[in-house]
């Protein structure tokens, strides 16, 4: 017994030193860069590729191939990536969730590339590079670790390297090279890749898919160390590799008994999903990148793509028995358009809903229910588990999504796909009287145009203008008073659920069932497809599809995977396809030159009144001040529930009127209050300290300070953005602490953000729609602030001046009919003549009656408008000194 414990525990260590080994790669590179390199698997399995190559088939010698591979092939993989897409990138200032597909991308290329080169099958012949003793392995590790502790904490370069991971801007202005810094981490993280990957190689299957996602699921000590502790990155890795060896000796009876050896065999799986959906997400809060332009497909396009997928009806034998799996994969690729094309969510586990998909529509139809039956019902099982999986996630964003949905894929892939307990024995049958290849081809473009109407259905009207708000711009699409979690879970369920009805077609279109077909990798390629096509089209699923099933069937396999993933590494320098085809959308910016028989649209930097005319320039009076406020004119009739309106126009513009009524508020008194609030970061300063403020009806208060004083922190809790440890928040006499930002707003709290929030990808008049419940109020407040004229309108906000978005901001807040205004440095970014109009539109504000907060570093507005300043310091509001 003793022995065989002895033999497991050397064996564990053998696999967590490659797991090691893989972790401080991931961590020097992430440190050096700020990217997850997802490749990193990739390149290991190439290294592993080219290792072989050198020994077994040309015959070098070991050390020297070793050699060659390492220090040669390795690193310069790495300079290349470097190179050629990630400091592109960098210069272009992506965010990371742009880098992230890109590394996506390098993945999947590298795979494609693989698989052209090497072929599909499996290797077992690798050469063994440190013998057999897991000790050697280990101390190979260990030394690796010292070596790259030394060298951060006692060289110049790894002062460097810690100056640019705290700080890249200031360390450039400093004089570091950050590019060689950048260079050297890839350098590295690539070496530790190949030498994973020449570790590896003799222990497991050599192939273009098991290895990179061999790989992938030891991401999980990197994700445990939190992107940062090479300690915790090796002992996790080395406790895991011994635990999971010494559970391979439990086989208990009954019906646990495979799902124990399951785990027992997968223990880096379980320890990636704890990772990734229990422990604190690592990375940013960013999603994928709006469209650059419109992606409306004309209907030309749209013509030739139903001819295309017509044009099979025609074909025989082989042909017919390829094509007839494109619109399946259409379906599949189409719950992608939904979740990140509409909604901005990186979701890397669709191929776990599609392969369930698969395997419960064979199991119903197996139990005796009829196959069309079956695939309905199998898409409407899935969906529970969409947003049963998908609920963990929905906090996470970037980086951190990226990570729970891959291990939902992954671990979805090992317990259930990969295990005989629940595939064994597994048929596939086609509905009675489709069996034929053309009648079900038939079928399936039937549901794919179900399909596409339901998706195009829900990209249309309130709740796609609510996902594209989401997408471009969470918090403030929060702050419009959209539930995002609430729609989030909404992309995530029905992107489950047509997910699942592509992969039950897909599984009767081969009439079978093949794990390989919903492994891991292939949601990668997946996402990676829809991504550099165009995420958000329709016709991308058409396209994506066509291009993944019948470019390898006509040339060779792995062609079309080389491709996408080409086309995604070049993510920063290709635009997607679908957005070349569309047409071009106008800027919203008004031309310097107008046609004689066109009218003049009025300036996009000036608010205009209703009826066209300018508003005169000049500041109000500067109002005087007060300690913590007073009786202000009331906003509400006595006795009765309050309307709330923004004001007339100085031109005559009618107020717009939602319709809305709010709860009644003591004339004059206050409405909105914070009861000694208090905010402490976990491990960090206190923001607020027993904060308290009033804001009353009819009246603008502001709060001025400096950096660091609290002014946003008070702001956003009284926004609903956080959460203060103390103290409540109190709307009319109502504790409303807990409730979110899209509650509050729906309540009557509106506002803006320091940083502009508006949503790229809208029109200016669909930015003003979001969070609305009244057109007569979007009309009015369209007009209102000068918007309402053409092309500014219904152009793009994307481009516009800040001034104008500025504008379009306040008249989003303004259309949902608020009774309290909360604007954070709304004066930012704009000139002397656009902050006077802004001056003008929140004294006139006031005077009807709304409740006005103004966070601002403007002295000079806030003299301007405000009847009550207070200055905050160190968390705390200052008291006034009586003269």
């Amino acid at each position: 017994m003793a022995s065989l414990t002895y033999d497991l525990t050397l064996a564990g260590l053998a696999i967590g030193s490659a797991a090691a080994l893989t972790g401080i790669g991931l961590i020097v590179t992430y440190r050096a860069t700020g990217v997850l390199n997802l490749a990193h698997g990739a390149i290991a399995m190439i290294c592993a590729y080219v290792l072989r190559g050198l020994v077994v088939e040309w015959g070098w010698p070991l050390p020297l191939g070793a050699l060659v591979t390492l220090l040669v092939v390795a690193p310069g993989i790495g300079l290349v990536l470097d190179r050629a897409v990630f400091r592109p990138l960098a210069l272009a200032g992506s965010n990371p969730a742009q880098t992230l597909v890109a590394s996506i991308g390098v993945f999947v290329l590298l795979v494609g590339a693989a698989s052209l080169i090497w072929g599909n099958d499996a290797r077992a012949d690798a050469p063994v590079l440190l013998g057999d003793d897991p000790w050697t392995q280990l101390a190979a590790v260990v030394a690796l670790a010292c070596l790259v502790g030394a060298v951060t904490r006692w060289t110049r370069f790894g002062r460097e390297l810690r100056a640019v991971v705290d700080n890249r801007p200031l360390a450039e202005l400093s004089g570091i090279a950050t590019d060689r810094v950048s260079a050297a981490g890839w350098a590295f993280g690539a070496f530790t890749a190949g030498f994973t990957g020449v570790l590896l190689a003799p222990y497991v299957r050599l192939d273009p898919y098991g290895m990179p996602l061999l790989v992938v699921e030891v991401i999980a000590v990197a994700v445990l160390a939190r992107m940062r502790s090479l300690p915790v990155a090796i002992l996790s890795a080395l406790a895991l590799g011994v635990a999971q060896a010494q559970l391979t000796r439990l086989h208990p009876e009954g019906w646990a008994g495979p799902l124990v050896e399951a785990v027992g065999a997968n223990l880096f799986v379980v320890a990636l999903l704890v990772a990734a959906l229990v422990l604190p997400g690592v990375g940013g809060t960013d999603a994928l990148p709006p469209p650059v332009r419109g992606t409306r497909v004309p209907a030309g396009v749209w013509l030739v793509a139903g001819v295309l997928l017509l044009l099979p009806l025609g074909f025989a034998g082989e042909d017919l028995s390829t094509a007839v799996q494109v619109p399946a994969l259409a379906v599949i690729l189409l719950s992608l358009v939904v979740v990140s094309g509409r909604g901005g969510q990186i979701a890397l586990g669709q191929a776990a809903y599609a392969g369930l998909g698969a395997l419960f529509t064979a199991l119903l139809a197996a139990a005796g229910l009829p196959e069309l039956v079956a695939l309905g019902v199998a898409a409407l099982c899935v969906a529970p588990l969409g947003l049963l999986t998908g609920w963990p996630a929905i906090r996470r964003h970037g980086l951190a999504l990226a990570l729970a949905t891959l291990a939902i894929g992954v671990a979805v892939s090992r317990f259930v796909f990969a295990q005989p307990y629940a595939t064994a024995g597994l048929t596939v049958r086609r509905p009675a009287g489709l069996d034929g290849d053309r009648r079900y081809y038939a079928l399936e473009l039937v549901l794919l145009a179900g399909a596409l109407l339901l998706v195009a259905a829900l990209r249309r009207g309130r709740t796609g203008r609510a996902l594209a708000a989401l997408r471009d711009h969470e918090p403030g699409a929060e702050a419009a008073g959209i539930p995002v979690a609430a729609l989030k879970l909404l992309a995530f369920t029905l992107g489950a659920a047509l997910a699942a009805l592509g992969g039950g077609l897909l599984a009767m279109s081969v009439r079978a069932f093949d794990p390989d077909t919903f492994d891991p990798i292939r949601g990668l390629l997946w996402f990676t497809a829809v991504l550099v096509l165009g995420a958000d089209s329709l016709l991308t699923p058409l396209l994506a599809a066509t291009l993944l099933i019948t470019l390898d069937a006509a040339t060779h396999a792995g062609v079309a995977v080389a491709l996408i993933g080409l086309l995604a590494a070049l993510t920063g320098r290709v635009p997607p396809l679908t957005e070349l085809l569309a047409p071009a959308r106008a800027t919203g910016r008004t031309s310097k030159e107008t046609r004689p028989s066109e009218p003049k649209a009025p300036s996009p930097t000036r608010p205009v009144a209703a009826d066209g005319a300018a508003r005169p320039a000049g500041r109000p009076a500067p109002r005087p001040t007060h300690g913590t406020g007073g009786a202000g004119r009331s906003g509400s009739p006595a006795g009765g529930r309050a309307q709330s309106h923004p004001p007339a126009a100085a031109g005559g513009a009618q107020a717009p009127d939602t319709g809305r009524r709010r709860p009644s508020a003591t004339p004059g008194g206050p409405r909105l209050v914070a009861h000694r609030l208090s905010l402490t970061y976990p491990g960090g300063p206190t923001a607020l300290d027993r904060v308290g403020i009033a804001l009353a009806s009819g009246r603008v208060t502001a709060v001025v300070g400096a950096n660091g004083a609290g002014k946003s922190t008070l702001f956003d809790c009284l926004a609903g953005s956080a959460r203060p440890t103390a103290g409540r928040v109190t709307l009319d006499g109502v504790d409303i602490t807990r409730r979110p930002a899209h509650a509050r707003q729906r309540l009557g709290i509106a506002r803006t953000f320091q940083q502009l929030a508006v949503f790229p990808s809208l029109t200016v008049e669909e930015n003003v729609r979001v969070g609305a419940r009244d057109g007569a109020a979007v009309e009015a407040a369209l007009r209102l602030f000068g918007l309402a004229a053409e092309p500014v309108r219904h152009g793009p906000a994307a481009g516009l001046p800040t001034g104008t978005l500025r504008r379009v901001e306040l008249a989003r807040a303004l259309a949902s009919g608020p009774h309290t205004l909360l604007l954070d440095e709304p004066a930012a970014g704009l000139d002397a003549a656009e902050t006077a109009d802004l001056a003008r539109v929140l004294a006139a504000l006031a005077a009807d009656g709304l409740t006005v907060l103004v966070v601002e570093h403007d002295p000079d507005l806030v003299a301007g408008i405000a009847h009550t300043v207070h200055t905050m310091e160190a968390g705390r509001i200052v008291p006034r000194k009586r003269s």
